[in-house]
């Protein structure tokens, strides 16, 4: 399939992007005097069979890549070298992230693109403002970017070919192992192993229910035994203690009463937008990334072409100034002043070495509500649209405020305790809470508490012992793990995608019921 052209052939701007969506999205915006061309994604690549014993990289001469064009990209580096001679300017307007910088370097360099000629310009979103103010200060490639993501690309290919036909000859033919995939396949082993493992402990609760001199009943924990922390190891012991509560009189010993806040998650980066898209939509990072792609690069809308979302490969959780003073606008109009914030909530990027110059992924526009929007998209599309519309919608609203009530009782030699938590407000989570994995505590449940007074006796109503057993770590979900190649630093967020389906479809691991189990080989 052959580039596609966009604009008049006689204009004198060459506009380079990597996709036809992008660049029908674009052309809304620049006009009849620039032509736009896509490159279908990079143009040059390290050789997939560069020979016995050879790596596509020159180790004796500073390691110097031997760049190939593809033969299915051809046609595109014709046809921009061709546009690149006629045009006045050649205008790179490639992703702002690493891989962007180096595939706008190696069109430039297959193309033949004189320097004099080359304009590079970033944005984070496809809007007629970003696009309009990016061309209005274009600057040079930056050669820093395109070396870093040259490196990785060598180091990628030095350990790739180096280990994989060892494990072929070793462990079984095809086998292939990865700079990053590989240490992906041993956190899914060693949790494995760890679960293996693992030897159960048996531990017992007791709960009580209590009944005040009202009437009023309530529930109460077993939380000391002598001073000490409850610890209850078997059956008969958790019986045992069980017949001698059920004679005694608790009473009341203290009642305190605390308020907390809880603030929003921040909106999303990659990672958090995988992970999420994953609990609650039960998307696949592959697929998350797929529609996000859609969604930041243009989709038909009544008021044309428009990019709905950010660029959507970002490990910064920072918002621009104009997209804050936006969503505290529509905060104020869809829920009142008390969710609102006087000013906006600036989140700090956790994430080591995040570029902060760029922007979480959010909606370009607050004001393009999912329902507003649900006519142009597919199902799968506005799930993750709302999602991120949501998301970054509650980072910028008001604090969920809540009471929690303790009551602390003793009866003899035990220390019972009651609590409840009830929210005063609601705030952000009105609009949006967070998912959570399964080694995540869970909230309190909400609840009141009787009126107690402290002094006051209570009646045994029943006593319940409950057995358990200690649980090992759970397996890998996709969601968790992304966030452990993020805590361990290894990946980017424009590679976890590509990681997790590298392991699976080359059979190293399987979901199985949404969890990844290592097959023998790994």
């Amino acid at each position: 399939m052959g580039p596609v052209l966009h604009s008049r052939p006689m204009s004198r701007n060459l506009v380079i992007v990597e996709s036809p969506a992008k660049a029908r999205t674009i052309e809304r915006y620049l006009g009849p005097d620039f032509h736009v061309l896509a490159s279908y994604g990079h143009v040059r690549d390290l050789p997939e069979n560069p020979g016995k014993g050879k790596f596509g990289v020159d180790i004796e001469h500073d390691f110097r890549p031997e760049y190939v064009v593809p033969e299915d990209r051809r046609k595109q580096i014709e046809a921009i070298a061709r546009e690149a001679h006629k045009a006045d300017a050649v205008w790179l307007a490639t992703d702002l992230d690493r891989e962007g910088e180096a595939i706008a370097w190696h069109v430039a360099e297959a193309a033949e693109v004189p320097p004099e000629k080359q304009r590079r310009v970033t944005f984070s979103e496809i809007t007629e403002t970003a696009i309009r103010e990016a061309f209005a200060h274009p600057r040079q490639i930056d050669t820093d970017l395109v070396d870093a993501q040259q490196t990785r690309r060598i180091v990628d290919r030095l350990v790739g070919y180096t280990l994989s036909p060892l494990l072929s000859k070793k462990v079984r033919g095809g086998l292939s192992a990865g700079r990053v995939q590989s240490v992906a396949v041993r956190l899914v082993v060693e949790r494995e192993r760890a679960i293996r493992s693992f030897e159960a402990r048996e531990y017992w609760t007791l709960s009580l229910d209590l009944i005040t001199a009202r009437g009023e009943t309530l529930t109460a924990e077993l939380a000391r035994i002598d001073g000490k922390p409850a610890e209850i190891g078997d059956g008969a012991a958790a019986e045992a203690h069980a017949a001698m509560l059920r004679a005694l009189r608790p009473t009341v010993e203290g009642l305190t009463t605390r308020a907390s806040r809880r603030s929003p998650a921040p909106p999303f980066t990659t990672s958090t937008l995988q992970q999420e898209a994953s609990r609650k939509l039960g998307f696949s990072p592959k697929r998350t990334m797929s529609i996000a792609q859609r969604l930041y690069e243009g989709v038909k809308t009544d008021d044309g072409q428009v990019g709905l979302i950010t660029y959507m490969r970002t490990d910064s959780t920072a918002l621009a100034g104009q997209a804050m003073a936006e969503a505290r606008t529509v905060i104020q109009e869809r829920f009142g002043d008390d969710y609102a914030l006087a000013k906006g909530r600036v989140h700090k990027t956790k994430v080591r070495g995040a570029q902060e110059a760029h922007e979480a992924v959010r909606p370009t526009s607050f004001g393009r509500q999912p329902e507003a929007v649900a006519g142009s998209l597919k199902p799968e599309e506005l799930r993750l649209y709302r999602l991120i519309w949501q998301r970054a919608l509650a980072s910028q609203m008001a604090d969920k405020r809540l009471e929690t009530t303790t009551a602390e009782l003793g009866a003899d030699r035990y220390g019972l305790r009651a609590s409840a938590t009830r929210t005063l407000f609601d705030g952000f989570a009105r609009v949006y809470t967070e998912g959570r994995d399964d080694d995540a505590a869970a909230d309190e449940a909400e609840g009141r508490l009787p009126a107690l007074a402290e002094g006051e006796i209570t009646t045994v109503d029943s006593v319940t012992p409950a057995q358990h057993f200690t649980e090992p770590p759970p397996r890998f979900s996709e969601a968790t793990l992304i966030k452990a190649l993020e805590e361990h630093g290894i990946g980017r967020p424009s590679t976890y995608a590509s990681i997790i389906s590298t392991i699976i479809d080359r059979g190293y691991v399987r979901v199985e019921a949404r969890r990844l189990v290592p097959e023998a080989v790994a």
